[in-house]
């Protein structure tokens, strides 16, 4: 356990390791909500982090027509774009016994975002308790699409809606994302990070939490967030 007001920190030697454990605590909490409630929720990330997590949970053989799967934040690009996020989750994910998971996209339809983000948000809001909320963290500390740079951190932080679109000016598209609060309403969560550069910024959010400087320390500490980390 951490101090008192920290978060825990899970750390291995490699990559290899921390993502088998990870994924062995990811199922055990899906197991765990498909026989209590019959029906599991995970939210998960995109980029590279968790791409061997991806395909070690892909291969599992639990229940996967009552889990749903959700990302915690998308590109506004078309979903068979490089760049999209479900693409990459559909490329790693929901493959071999996974490919039978139920999957929430948050882009419904090209064409107008501001009512696609409302549909959304409603959908979004509608849907229970999450079981495993799975983070990841750039070195700027933005966590899902919730930037330091963007206009809508604020509201990001603060709204009750579900979803909302943001505009970061140090990356490129606008962008879907959870809202905090959405992604605080869950059983489990977990930021899941590799390297050195991103720890040292981990841990500066952590002992200096100020959500709109380190957006990412919205989860931590006394919010119940764990950290996943290896080299």
């Amino acid at each position: 356990m951490g101090e008192a007001g920290m978060s825990d920190w899970h750390t291995f030697p490699d990559r290899h390791g921390l993502d088998r454990a990870l994924a062995m605590e990811v199922l055990q909490r899906l197991e765990d909500a498909l026989e209590s409630r019959g029906a599991a929720y995970l939210v998960v990330s995109g980029g590279s982090t968790p791409a061997g997590l991806f395909s070690i949970l892909a291969q599992a053989a639990i229940d996967w027509p009552r889990v749903t799967i959700i990302l915690a934040d998308e590109r506004w690009v078309d979903t068979g774009h490089d760049d999209s996020n479900e693409r990459l989750v559909r490329s790693t994910l929901l493959k071999g016994p996974a490919a039978d998971a139920q999957f929430l996209t948050l882009i419904p339809k090209p064409g107008d975002a501001e009512a696609n983000i409302a549909q959304l948000s409603e959908t979004v809001n509608a849907l229970p308790r999450f079981d495993v909320v799975l983070l990841g963290m750039g070195e700027d500390a933005h966590t899902a699409s919730l930037f330091p740079c963007a206009e809508e951190l604020e509201e990001g932080l603060t709204t009750t809606e579900g979803a909302l679109m943001t505009r970061p000016s140090t990356a490129p598209y606008q962008r879907v994302s959870l809202s905090r609060r959405r992604l605080q309403h869950t059983e489990c969560g977990m930021v899941h990070i590799v390297g050195e550069a991103k720890r040292s910024v981990l841990e500066r959010a952590e002992h200096n939490p100020d959500p709109l400087r380190h957006p990412v320390s919205a989860f931590l500490g006394a919010e119940g967030f764990d950290c996943w980390w290896s080299p």
